[in-house]
């Protein structure tokens, strides 16, 4: 009888671990993508979206030691998206350095640009999680979205014909959330 009931709940166990095991296969897709270069990924980006500049592209990932371990398209998305993210808070930091020095009824521009950085960053923080876990949609659309808030800052400057103070950060940032959302989209295809 002991043998009759080991035999029983033996049978139940291994019914229960072959009907899990198809199921935990396919949750857990299997990495298929063959690695890529640096070199290879910013010349695709470069032939399919305006924003990217094959030559700074290189030289921005290259310079940043984890490329090199990225491997992936998915990879090179996710760090430049974390390179993006750097960016838009170095420039936050810096716009608000410079608001501190204007008296403040003179700091409404820096202000609109905060609350643009601010959103940005945002943004950029819920693409990379999207593309962690491969929802390529959504994170495009959060690139996208980020890219505005560069030009939406300067454009706090335009009516007055002022330099923007912080341009060069702007346009950095802006390159590299370029970098990043061309990379995801080709890591969608």
């Amino acid at each position: 009888m002991e043998s009759s009931v080991l035999t029983s709940s033996l049978t139940i166990c291994l019914l229960l671990v072959l009907a899990v095991a198809p199921a935990q296969a396919v949750e857990e897709p299997e990495e298929c993508a063959s690695p890529v270069s640096v070199e290879v990924a910013c010349r695709s980006a470069s032939e399919t979206h305006h924003g990217v500049a094959y030559d700074h592209c290189v030289a921005s990932l290259a310079a940043d030691p984890p490329s090199k371990e990225a491997g992936s398209l998915q990879g090179l998305a996710m760090l430049a998206t974390r390179m993006a993210i750097d960016h838009a808070a170095s420039t936050e930091a810096k716009i608000d350095d410079l608001a501190d020095l204007e008296p403040e009824d003179a700091r409404a521009r820096y202000n609109h640009c905060l609350d643009q950085y601010g959103g940005a960053a945002d943004l950029l923080r819920d693409a990379l999680d999207n593309l962690k876990v491969r929802i390529y949609g959504t994170a495009m659309e959060q690139l996208s979205a980020a890219l505005g808030a560069a030009e939406s800052c300067e454009d706090a400057w335009k009516d007055d014909q002022i330099n923007v103070p912080v341009a060069a950060h702007d346009r950095e940032y802006g390159r590299m959330a370029h970098i990043a959302l061309g990379f995801t989209h080709h890591a969608a295809a």
